[in-house]
């Protein structure tokens, strides 16, 4: 009963504000019907090996990725990161961890929870950020 009577109130307040015509966007003072320019195209920083902002954050990725295939199957990025062609290719060796599954068992291939590279490494542009940055490394917050 008391579930119910709480969904009731919920359902009623959003009514009621949605009443008031209050709405809040994302878009700040610009109205939704106009237009605004499109930015820049960001500009990837080619080569080199780039700044890490805080303990244990993955590197960033210093070459342009558009076309790699990564899916269940195929992974592009290991024909230069693998262990086996990382030296002669130039290229950073993928790290021991990612050859660890999940129960810490260690692998003759990278772990799939490490196989999709982009849900953790980003190549570094530099484009303009669209919101403040107020993160603060846990070394400087204390």
């Amino acid at each position: 009963m008391k579930i119910a009577a709480a969904a009731a109130l919920l359902a009623l307040f959003a009514a009621g504000s949605a009443l008031t015509g209050e709405i809040k966007t994302l878009r700040g003072d610009q109205p939704v019907q106009d237009n605004s320019e499109a930015s820049d195209v960001p500009v990837y920083r080619e080569g080199g090996v780039h700044e890490r902002n805080y303990r244990q954050q993955p590197p960033l990725i210093p070459h342009r990725i558009e076309k790699y295939e990564v899916d269940l199957k195929v992974n592009q990025c290991l024909r230069c990161h693998d262990w086996s062609n990382a030296k002669k290719m130039g290229a950073p060796q993928v790290s021991e961890t990612h050859f660890i599954d999940r129960s810490g068992k260690r692998l003759d291939q990278v772990a799939g929870t490490r196989w999709f590279c982009t849900q953790c490494h980003v190549p570094q542009t530099d484009a303009k950020p669209l919101v403040d940055n107020l993160f603060t490394p846990a070394t400087q917050a204390r």
